[in-house]
């Protein structure tokens, strides 16, 4: 039995670069511990670039 990579925690940077692969995007990301976060929310990035969470303030960037 292998074991599963452990997930980033969430919300520990202000700051996320993301890429198209990453999208729909949402705060937290798949890849993130849920627990202790705040819940799930996608958000708008495609048009302008940018989004920011509107729980915990993280902004995201799409790099590409």
């Amino acid at each position: 039995m292998s074991a599963q990579p452990a997930a980033k925690p969430a919300n520990t940077e202000n700051r996320y670069e993301v890429s198209r692969k990453d999208l729909p995007l949402s705060c937290p990301m798949p890849d993130m511990a849920l627990w202790n976060s705040h819940p799930k929310v996608y958000l708008p990035i495609e048009d302008k670039g940018y989004a920011k969470c509107p729980y915990c303030g993280a902004d995201y960037v799409l790099k590409d």
